[in-house]
């Protein structure tokens, strides 16, 4: 318990380390047209999963996703800020645009990867990042996604997999703001970070672990 206790205040201090470190960058966000960002024939899925830094690093490793952007959703505040959401000044939560080949790689195919990408019985929060701009959710897009995501909730509910019920939300899509430069790819461009070694590697590693078959080639033999 007391090891537990000094890792958890550890990690919060690396936390508001990096958090700190990119405030002065903070010029704000830009909103996203999916007509334009769609490739051809490609579909969108949008997940707020915890920090997006861990999120995107796993989805850009799933075969079949083309692009996987990091932004803000789920808020009425025009063009936020990172310090805005990280500091709980919008309604906004931290989440990652994931643009895939339906062909390759299906919506329930990455509902599944989300599910074990981040705690869906942790409310308000991941891991060491707590607040309302953490919590989890699916944003759907059309009644199919809607559909696919309360029937996989209720299968992992019913497989008494968890101590407690789900409280990963699930809400309509409205619009994603990208966020700024510096977020975008973070995981590969910051490889020494405090935060990117103790908690977004081990969410990719655990991906990999558990999805060997949908990890894209390149990052096979990674560590």
């Amino acid at each position: 318990m007391i090891m537990r206790d000094i890792y958890s205040i550890l990690v919060s201090a690396m936390l508001l380390l990096s958090v700190s470190a990119c405030y002065g960058q903070s010029e704000g966000s830009q909103l996203v047209d999916l007509n334009k960002a769609k490739g051809a024939g490609e579909e969108v899925a949008t997940f707020a999963g915890g920090c997006f830094w861990c999120t995107e690093a796993v989805f850009e490793r799933v075969k079949g996703v083309r692009d996987v952007v990091s932004g803000y959703t789920g808020g009425p505040e025009q063009s936020p800020t990172y310090y805005e959401v990280s500091y709980g000044e919008t309604e906004h939560a931290e989440a990652v645009q994931i643009y895939y080949d339906p062909q390759v790689i299906t919506y329930q195919e990455l509902l599944d990867i989300f599910f074990v990408a981040h705690n869906p019985i942790q409310a308000n929060g991941q891991g060491p990042d707590i607040g309302k701009q953490y919590r989890p959710v699916v944003y759907y897009h059309d009644a199919a996604q809607k559909s696919a995501t309360e029937n996989t909730i209720k299968k992992l509910d019913a497989s008494g997999k968890y101590s407690k019920s789900i409280v990963t939300e699930v809400e309509a899509f409205e619009e994603f703001w990208l966020a700024e430069d510096y977020h975008q790819n973070y995981y590969e461009l910051n490889p020494g970070n405090p935060y990117i070694i103790q908690v977004a590697v081990p969410k990719v590693k655990k991906f990999k672990k558990t999805f060997p078959e949908y990890v894209k080639a390149k990052y096979s033999g990674e560590n």
